[in-house]
């Protein structure tokens, strides 16, 4: 509802209200109107950040007092899932890569091990890790006086509240709020969520490709290309993430919806960060290919078709686990949510959600499972799969906010240790 007021202002020789009774004017303007504004998107966005933190917190606090219970990280290396604390686990594995390169940046080489037979006969070289997220650190360390450890926990908590509000975006978008908050719950509690609360580049990657994906549904298109190309600064597999934007704007295009220029530059951006940094890697080792051979020589991760996923998969069930980087526990987990998001794609398929989601969502698993890798790594891999909420926040909505509470707020008790202690303890993440 629009309010007109009548107001007495000073007026000039003309009758036209001079320059500074307008200045005077202005706060009254649109100060209340400013407010307003910052209340409703506090009120929309506020229970969105409520009901992911507080189950993020649940199962964040669950996986610690599993770790100080077991008490296993205190015998273990810091970089190998130990430390001194419970907490310091969460900057362990992957997370020691991402301190170095924060803190001393990159030698990018390969360098075989002497002797070296099997899969592994390349020395671990922080290259294989992207760069935006070290970066971040990097800035926010010197912007705070953070360490590395705190400015990439930092970094990571404020990028997974960011996924969270993403995530509800697309989804009330789709399936309306009750649904959105409920994906936003299911962010929470997602296996291999444990990396979302930790010196990990994982939450930085969803929040970017949920905020592209949201930007195509938008028609907002160079918006979606910038993010698109940040993205592949971040992780490898934005390779899903751009092909999908490409799609998106090739159909809008087909349709000249929004004309030609907005989504031609989306798909001339959106691969532009992907492409910059493995050109820098291969240029400085002097060999294009340079990215690939580290993946593959010093950590076993190559495309293979599929091979090693069938292999674990038709392992795992019967007890056997004599394949490549085989940790029993987390495995098994791994093999539960592959299943999982083979269940939810028919549902996902039969919604028929936009192509960009589509697209993003099919490339992503082929991505991930036919790639040769440590398997129990999975869960983890596969978490920016957040289309695949939609089916089931399209059924959780059905059940009153209560009932959605408790049965998230059970999964968020669990998810400390399927999606936590798990990973970091009883596998590699």
């Amino acid at each position: 509802m629009i309010r007109t007021t009548t107001r007495t202002t000073a007026t000039g020789t003309t009758g036209t209200p001079s320059w500074n009774a307008r200045l005077s004017q202005q706060p009254a303007a649109t100060g209340p109107g400013r407010r307003r504004r910052l209340r409703r998107t506090a009120e929309h966005y506020g229970p969105v950040l409520a009901v992911y933190g507080t189950l993020k917190f649940i199962g964040f606090a669950a996986f610690m007092w599993l770790l100080h219970s077991a008490g296993d990280y205190r015998t273990k290396h810091p970089r190998f899932g130990g430390g001194a604390h419970p907490w310091d686990v969460l900057a362990s594995w992957d997370g020691w890569w991402y301190q170095q390169i924060a803190a001393h940046g990159y030698d990018p080489r390969l360098v075989p091990i002497p002797g070296a037979t099997g899969p592994i006969t390349l020395e671990g070289n922080s290259a294989a890790f992207f760069p935006l997220y070290p970066a971040l650190m990097r800035l926010v360390s010197e912007l705070t006086g953070l360490g590395p450890y705190g400015a990439g926990l930092l970094v990571s908590v404020v990028a997974s509240l960011a996924a969270a509000l993403g995530i509800y975006a697309v989804t009330a978008r789709l399936g309306g709020r009750r649904a959105g908050l409920a994906a936003a719950g299911l962010w929470a509690v997602w296996p291999g969520s444990g990396v979302e609360w930790a010196v990990y580049s994982d939450s930085l990657y969803v929040a970017l490709a949920v905020w592209a994906c949201h930007a195509v549904l938008s028609r907002r298109w160079l918006t979606a290309g910038l993010l698109t190309c940040v993205a592949g600064l971040n992780r490898p597999t934005a390779v899903a993430l751009i092909a999908a934007v490409a799609v998106a704007a090739l159909l809008a295009l087909c349709r000249r919806r929004d004309g030609i220029l907005r989504p031609a530059a989306a798909m001339a951006v959106a691969p532009l960060g992907l492409l910059a940094y493995l050109g820098w890697v291969g240029h400085q080792m002097g060999d294009y290919s340079g990215y690939f051979k580290l993946q593959s020589g010093a950590w076993a991760h190559e495309w293979d078709y599929g091979r090693h996923t069938l292999d674990v998969l038709t392992s795992v069930p019967v007890g056997h686990f004599d394949y490549l980087s085989a940790c029993p526990f987390e495995d098994l987990i791994g093999v539960g949510v592959v299943l999982l998001a083979l269940a939810l794609l028919p549902l996902l398929i039969r919604l028929r959600p936009p192509a960009v989601l589509m697209v993003y969502t099919i490339l992503t698993l082929v991505l991930v499972l036919g790639s040769q890798q440590i398997f129990g790594n999975v869960s983890r891999y596969l978490l920016p799969l957040f289309p695949l909420f939609l089916p089931v926040a399209l059924a959780l909505r059905r059940l009153s906010l209560t009932h959605q509470l408790m049965l998230l707020g059970i999964a968020a008790l669990a998810s400390g240790s399927y999606a936590g202690y798990g990973l970091f303890e009883l596998g590699v993440p």
